[in-house]
């Protein structure tokens, strides 16, 4: 096994040290020992667990969180990266000096992956894409991409492998808007029958929708992108639809637990959060936290349909696409015995309304006014279809 040790070799120039940053040194060990002897310190960010796990995807929403959540239980963190290091290298700070490191990558390249699978014993992937390019399909992201990654982690000798699909994940999804359903849904269901030939002892989580600071939930419901001439286009006003957001501090967890626990090995966790709402009561509390009196909601407009095929061809990322509608009113489906969060021992799961009413602060109308203490009343809470405890 491996460790990756950070040395910052230093020159002389005119009685001056200079410091050459960014050198990565990888320091071979003993094949024949075991990464646990290794272990160092107490616990916590400046010790060592003997985890040493390879995160694809931690420049994303969550995969900040399931990094943060790594280093705070000493694990070192290798971090690959595809495009502009700028991306990442805030997630320094989740680790000691010499726990988190940094390698660049690309999905399609796999000696590249293998570098940075070497030297772990554990690795999550989180590699996705909500919008296809012309270099990157659902299918190559989704399940090509998936399926490489854990190929290689078990042809390097990868003990655990954690791999994020999505809730309705199915080879024939429901059918909304989209003839034939959502291929981003689909190519998920590929991935995880491609990962499970891979790896059979890989862990799937499957999430449902995911709230949290910066997420593309509530966020996404509170932007004006969304509404169109002040209304909140919606199939059958969402009173046809399920949602069962999870938060995503909970999300990353369970994947921390997930690595800890041994019974979890060739599981699949559907990872929702604990209570069950129509999306249509969701939409009407989220603009009554950010204090309108009322949003209507009504079929979509042909124009908005023309301002959602507009977006789906923007040259940058878009806010949304015909694939986000149509996944937008799929109800939130669990397998039948399947293991949640609560199987992990998450058994404190957070609620949504806490958390959207501080994350739509932002969205306010007359967000700069200064009110009162108690000048505005309380949003009234969405009412609960059902609940997972």
């Amino acid at each position: 096994m491996a460790t990756l040790v950070q040395r910052l070799p230093t020159f002389s120039r005119s009685g001056y040290q200079i410091v050459a940053l960014g050198t990565v040194h990888i320091n071979k060990r003993n094949n024949s020992s075991k990464l646990t002897a290794y272990k160092r310190g107490t616990g916590g960010r400046s010790s060592f667990s003997g985890q040493v796990v390879t995160l694809f995807g931690a420049s994303g929403f969550l995969g900040r969180y399931v990094a943060n959540k790594l280093g705070k239980v000493g694990a070192q963190i290798i971090i690959p990266y595809a495009g502009d290091p700028y991306w990442v290298q805030r997630l320094k700070l989740v680790g000691d000096l010499g726990q988190v490191n940094f390698m660049p990558i690309h999905l399609k390249d796999e000696e590249s992956l293998r570098k940075a699978m070497q030297y772990s014993n554990a690795v999550v992937n989180l590699i996705s894409r909500d919008f296809e390019t012309r270099n990157f399909t659902f299918d190559a992201v989704n399940n090509v991409g998936a399926r490489d990654i854990a190929r290689i982690a078990r042809e390097c000798g990868v003990e655990r492998l954690v791999h994020f699909s999505a809730l309705n994940a199915s080879p024939e999804p429901p059918h909304i808007y989209l003839k034939g359903g959502s291929k981003w849904l689909k190519s998920k269901y590929d991935g995880e029958l491609s990962v499970r030939e891979e790896f059979p002892d890989a862990v799937i989580f499957r999430p449902s929708d995911i709230f949290g600071e910066e997420d593309r939930f509530v966020r996404y419901y509170g932007s004006w992108w969304r509404r169109f001439r002040g209304k909140m286009p919606m199939y059958k006003k969402g009173m046809q639809t399920v949602k069962q957001p999870v938060y995503v501090s909970d999300v990353a967890q369970g994947v921390v637990n997930a690595l800890k626990s041994p019974d979890s090995a060739g599981q699949t966790y559907d990872v929702v959060g604990p209570h069950r709402y129509y999306l249509g009561d969701l939409i009407d509390y989220f603009y009554s936290c950010m204090r309108w009196s009322s949003i209507k909601k009504p079929f979509f407009h042909p124009l908005m349909w023309a301002k959602v095929y507009w977006m789906s061809n923007a040259p940058s990322t878009p806010f949304y696409t015909k694939e986000r509608i149509e996944r937008e009113f799929i109800t939130d489906e669990l397998t039948e015995d399947q293991p949640t969060l609560l199987d992990l021992g998450m058994t404190d799961l957070q609620n949504i309304e806490p958390m959207a009413h501080f994350t739509l602060k932002l969205y306010r109308k007359h967000r700069s006014y200064q009110d009162a203490l108690g000048e505005f009343p309380d949003p009234i809470k969405p009412p609960i279809v059902s609940s997972l405890v």
